[in-house]
């Protein structure tokens, strides 16, 4: 294995991000790049990180002085980070009730069968509903866990009944309320 506490390589740089081993199985080119790992990430890495959780909106300049780099190499690690897909964009965090998007409920998804065309059919037109946040494939008894939203019960019913229901391969559907969001990890828990 890579001594990743040494100093770098020559040319580490130019790939952060490897494919994960073959494995006895071929994978898909998803699955694939699913499995990627980091080959190696430096504390001011993490700390750059952590500063850009905290304000995606941070310049370059104060990124800089805050890490005690220069400000062209503050930015080229950021670039490098943006390249290898550790930094996926940059957004706002937008209170949900504020803009009327007040249910929120978790959705336990059974398919009628466990295919591999039958989950990517799901997938697909899963990912093209604008109310559903998050979508989990899992294991144990469901197939598929969601975070939905809606504006009140009528509309989550109005999802419920003609959206969620009618997903390909939907077998069945069962749906709980959240009362209260208790823990959000955000920023990630970097230097655990």
């Amino acid at each position: 294995p890579p001594d990743l506490h040494g100093p770098p390589p020559p040319g580490m740089w130019s790939r952060i991000v490897q494919p994960a081993p073959p494995q006895a199985l071929p994978l898909t080119r998803q699955e694939s790049a699913a499995c990627a790992i980091i080959l190696r990430m430096d504390g001011v890495d993490r700390r750059l990180l952590a500063a850009l959780q905290r304000d995606g909106r941070a310049t370059n300049a104060a990124l800089a002085a805050h890490l005690g780099l220069s400000e062209s190499a503050c930015l080229r690690r950021t670039r490098r980070l943006e390249e290898a897909g550790v930094i996926r964009g940059y957004g706002a965090r937008i209170d949900a009730g504020t803009v009327g998007l007040t249910v929120r409920v978790l959705v336990r998804i059974t398919l009628k069968s466990q295919t591999d065309r039958d989950f990517n059919a799901f997938e697909r037109a899963v990912q093209a509903v604008p109310n559903v946040l998050d979508c989990f494939l899992t294991t144990g008894q469901w197939d598929y866990e969601l975070i939905a939203i809606a504006r009140d019960a009528a509309d989550l019913e109005r999802l419920h009944s003609t959206v969620l229901t009618k997903l390909p391969g939907v077998a069945r559907v069962e749906s709980s309320f959240v009362l209260r969001h208790v823990v959000r990890q955000v920023p990630l828990p970097l230097d655990r």
